[in-house]
């Protein structure tokens, strides 16, 4: 019987120093690696990241003559344009710095980074494409033929033109690109002015017999001059877009994601009805 007890305590000592070292085994060692954190899911990325060339300001080049577009009045920058960049800044958590700037040379300034942004009515095509880049079509643009219905009331079209005419347009403009392509080789004369409006004095002088401009600017254009008549649409599928360096790629990126926002909520359907009021908004750019 002695001898059983003391075989019996023999084995209860050794189960309980397997368990204290089993125990020891489980602890936590110091020298161990934490636990990786599990990857962020695609809703917790943060946007991606972008600059500008000044710290909190989105610096912005413009014509700032392009009614209803661009332009200033009473010392203030207006315009559907000024309106939907002032938007985008906005929820960009930027300030807008205006600089005027020559259509002719905008997009070789942008991207030498005279500024961060192009927001001038511009018609984004395959040509400069080549020197800049630009953010995803914000408004369909057509041409309109203008004509001083007090001078030549019977010319209604450009179909009418012909040698010695005279057709003003702007530099740089897909208007005078249309110009050139479609009413020189008829013989008329294209005449070219580094702003528009010049062109349309030039209208109103009856110093030539039409201007080629974008629809919209003509439109207004007209309105503020007695006598001019928009007597033409015409459809070159053309989409306005905003340009930006090449080397600033995250600027468009967050600009287009902006601009996706400001459509999806109505913003951009409220902005485009103050300044086109008798145009109804595009079904691309409705409110989802």
């Amino acid at each position: 019987m002695i001898g059983s007890k003391k075989s019996r305590w023999v084995k209860l000592f050794t189960l309980l120093a397997v368990m204290l070292m089993l125990a020891a085994a489980c602890g936590e060692d110091p020298t161990e690696e934490a636990p990786e954190e599990p990857a962020a899911s695609p809703t917790e990325e943060e946007a991606p990241a972008f600059t500008t060339l000044e710290e909190g300001v989105l610096q912005v080049g413009s014509c700032l003559d392009y009614r209803p577009f661009e332009f200033v009045k009473g010392g203030e920058e207006m315009g559907f344009d000024v309106e939907l960049t002032e938007e985008i800044a906005s929820r960009l958590g930027l300030e807008v710095e205006w600089i005027t700037a020559n259509f002719d040379t905008i997009f070789t300034a942008v991207a030498a980074g005279d500024f961060d942004m192009v927001a001038a009515a511009s018609t984004i095509t395959e040509e400069r494409l080549q020197s800049v880049d630009f953010s995803d079509g914000y408004f369909n643009a057509r041409q309109g033929f203008t004509v001083n219905a007090d001078e030549t009331p019977d010319i209604t079209s450009t179909d009418q033109l012909g040698e010695g005419d005279v057709v003003a347009v702007q530099k740089g403009t897909t208007g005078k690109a249309w110009a050139e392509e479609n009413l020189a080789p008829a013989g008329v004369e294209i005449r070219t002015f580094d702003a528009v409006s010049g062109a349309f004095t030039d209208l109103e002088a009856g110093n030539v017999i039409g201007v080629i401009n974008d629809e919209g600017s003509s439109i207004a254009e007209a309105a503020e001059r007695p006598g001019l008549e928009v007597v033409q649409a015409i459809d070159t599928d053309e989409l306005y877009g905003l340009a930006f360096s090449k080397d600033n790629p995250e600027l468009t990126a967050a600009v287009n994601g902006a601009l996706a926002e400001i459509i999806a909520d109505g913003t951009y359907a409220e902005i485009f009805s103050t300044w086109f009021p008798d145009l109804p908004v595009p079904d691309e750019y409705q409110a989802s």
